[in-house]
């Protein structure tokens, strides 16, 4: 994989570098992956036994959760297992395979959520339409383009991470390997690549948010046209996708639609979107959603008594 680079191995600098604090964010951290695992682990094996969770927009929420759980395995683990250790070497390859990993799951979760937003707006604007138009064979076409986007944009992201020629310092001042903290390694003028991610990882956070962000607002348009009742569950659910929407594009345009410039707040913006999003998303949509958490107490009631 290594190509035009003497360095072959990276030290990453993790968080912090005070040991006190290293042993806080093992713990934290490790409560916070658990609970991301669990919570979504929880939803996706709900939705997969659950007679009730039949409809589109919860086949889509398996998938977002399942690419939740994957996104944050991607960085998490790592995290957790350097925050106790005094060398924190990744080789060559595995930082690739991180990246690949990091911009296939985050970009997988990025379309996942767009295509939400599609089924809410079909289901509350075009309701006589929506069993046609959102049927299982479109939802499953649906989730495979949605993998192939995904892994173009994360092949695209690790053919330019093999460009750089890294022939100098190794101490990557993050947590987990990404082309932001790469570029300021390479040993060559990098404005070109910079140029590319921004206009390929920036332009897919940009443009998906304003995307989502229109949809959703003509949603919320068109619900002065339904009952209290059908407006009160249409907006709850539509307002768990949308603190879903800005709590995860917010930190990810911040870090990728910009140009080649370094933070003190990128570490823990970065934590937000990776670590943060994939914990809370479950919450969320557990919480704001009586179907999810009646099939959940239905489905583990089930399982209790047969055993």
């Amino acid at each position: 994989m290594q190509q035009n680079s003497t360095v072959t191995e990276f030290i990453l600098l993790g968080l912090t570098q005070d040991p006190l604090k290293q042993k806080m964010v093992f713990i934290i951290f490790l409560v916070f992956y658990l609970g991301t695992v669990v919570g979504n682990t929880l939803i996706i094996v709900t939705i997969k036994f659950s007679r009730t969770l039949g409809s589109p927009m919860y086949f889509f929420l398996f998938y977002l959760s399942f690419a939740d759980s994957c996104f944050s395995t991607s960085t998490a683990p790592r995290l957790i297992v350097d925050a106790l250790s005094k060398k924190n070497i990744i080789s060559y390859n595995e930082c690739m395979t991180q990246v690949f990993a990091l911009h296939l799951f985050g970009c997988m979760e990025i379309f996942v959520l767009i295509l939400m937003a599609v089924d809410r707006y079909v289901a509350i604007c075009k309701p006589l339409r929506y069993p046609v138009i959102m049927s299982r064979q479109v939802c499953v076409i649906l989730i495979v383009l949605a993998w192939i986007g995904s892994f173009i944009h994360s092949t695209a992201q690790i053919v330019l991470a093999l460009r750089l020629p890294f022939c100098g310092p190794n101490l990557i001042d993050h947590y987990c390997c990404d082309l932001q903290p790469l570029l300021k390694l390479a040993c060559m003028d990098t404005y070109m690549i910079n140029l590319l991610l921004v206009s390929n990882s920036g332009a897919i956070c940009s443009s998906s948010f304003v995307i989502l962000i229109i949809s959703y607002f003509v949603i919320l348009h068109s619900l002065r046209n339904h009952s209290a009742e059908g407006r009160k569950k249409a907006l709850s659910t539509c307002t768990s996708h949308i603190i879903v929407v800005i709590l995860f594009f917010g930190p990810c345009i911040f870090i990728y639609a910009r140009p080649p410039t370094t933070f003190s707040l990128d570490k823990m913006v970065a934590v937000f979107y990776t670590i943060g999003t994939p914990f809370l998303n479950p919450i969320i949509y557990t919480l704001r959603n009586a179907e999810v958490k009646n099939a959940m107490k239905k489905l583990w009631h089930v399982k209790i008594m047969t055993e």
